[in-house]
């Protein structure tokens, strides 16, 4: 008897969404099929799957014990998010070459279904950085008599929703910051750096407006610069090892001594990023924006705004649920906080009520009753001299001044 061979084994996954591409979320049910092509019939001991969440980190750091003598000390943590196996074709036993209940497949192509559920707790995003990973997968193995098990893994992407509509993310951020340079005895002017964003939640694809004010007094020509960059932390036995990376940046012109640049809506863009992971104990990704003046030959002023980048993007009408700052056309004056120098006269009576209007609301002149007898005029002359008599011509001009005292009536005499 001629025994078959195993042409293909592969794993796929019933996507949930349009771009088949599989992502999950905590709570959703995995599901999928294990395909597996034969050319001949063959007997196998079980086809299993296997399923695995996880968040590992590793580094290394040398280390001196004293002349010439050093040593390498590793760091590793991990984090198990869930474990799920199950047997899609025959039972698990332990003696591998054991004759005795195997399964027969004949020759062709075989689908094998199967899913299992996510947790409902809080999972950790999927990310690969420099000394760490959050990876889910599922592996399937193919145990046969007499020989090594045909093993396939494939991952799957899972994200922890960050909904940016929430009044946390949608509130602006913003700073000051100054800087007097000094050489030797001789000190300049200061270097000062306002700068504001209109909320802290942002998605992959959305542009930052940046509204900055830097006001140049010192000597030297400055350049002003804005960069967003990501940070992974990672933690494994009491110990921090830290990574920071470019995501974006964008430079504005060169400021001369006395100069000053203002940005009004400056847009820097967020390229495809990983969200990030605020809920993993032992990996933390972060965003921050970093407005800055590049200063020749001293250290930079710089102002960090953090970021937070989510999943969910802003709704159409999440504006309402912001605070009013992000609300107005944004301005300079927040720098500030100063009104204008002329406030704008109001509108003269004419234009709010027009003579139809006027003509419309009098009211019509009926038999006089009592009350109307008492009075030494009639009564609608009194209404109407109250309710459409005009309001006073504006003028900066008081007019009523204040007296000087002696001007003053005095009260009459008794």
């Amino acid at each position: 008897m001629v025994l078959g061979k195993v042409k293909n084994l592969t794993i796929s996954f019933d996507c949930l969404n349009d771009s088949n591409v599989p992502v999950y979320s905590s709570g959703d049910t995995v599901s999928g099929r294990v395909n597996l092509e034969v050319t001949g019939e063959i007997r196998v001991k079980s086809l299993r799957i296997h399923a695995r969440g996880h968040a590992k980190v590793r580094w290394t750091e040398s280390r001196n014990a004293g002349s010439n003598t050093a040593y390498t000390q590793n760091y590793t943590e991990e984090v198990e998010y869930f474990n799920h196996k199950d047997i899609l074709v025959g039972h698990e036993r332990d003696d591998d070459n054991s004759e005795e209940g195997l399964h027969t497949i004949h020759s062709g192509r075989h689908e094998y279904a199967f899913s299992f559920e996510l947790p409902q707790t809080p999972l950790a995003t999927s990310f690969e950085g420099r000394h760490g990973s959050v990876r889910y997968w599922v592996k399937a193995e193919l145990h046969r008599p007499w020989f090594l098990p045909v093993k396939l893994k494939k991952e799957f992407t899972v994200f922890e929703h960050i909904d940016i509509n929430t009044p946390s993310l949608l509130s602006p951020q913003a700073g000051t910051k100054e800087k007097t340079l000094c050489c030797w005895f001789c000190t300049s002017g200061p270097i000062s750096l306002s700068a504001k964003i209109e909320r802290k939640g942002y998605t992959p694809g959305e542009s930052i407006q940046i509204f900055a004010e830097i006001e140049n007094c010192s000597s030297r020509v400055v350049v002003p610069k804005a960069a967003i960059y990501q940070t992974q932390a990672f933690y494994a036995k009491g110990k921090m090892k830290e990574v920071k990376q470019l995501v974006a940046n964008l430079r504005g012109e060169s400021l001369s001594s006395g100069k000053t640049e203002t940005w009004n809506g400056k847009q820097l863009k967020i390229p495809p990023v990983s969200p990030s992971i605020l809920d993993c104990s032992i990996i933390r990704v972060e965003y921050s924006l970093m407005v800055y003046v590049d200063i020749p030959g001293a250290m930079d002023l710089f102002l960090n705004l953090p970021l937070v980048v989510g999943t969910i993007p802003l709704h159409p009408f999440g504006s309402r649920t912001s605070s009013v700052s992000s609300q107005c056309s944004m301005n300079m004056n927040w720098l500030g906080l100063t009104l204008p120098e002329r406030p704008e006269a109001p509108p003269s009576y004419a234009e709010v009520v027009t003579e139809e209007q006027r003509q419309s609301s009098l009211a019509p002149i009926g038999a006089c009753d009592d009350f109307e007898r008492a009075l030494p005029g009639p009564l609608f002359a009194y209404i109407q001299e109250f309710r459409f008599l005009p309001p006073p011509l504006y003028s900066e001009i008081d007019p009523n001044p204040d007296r000087p005292t002696d001007d003053r009536p005095s009260c009459p005499s008794r």
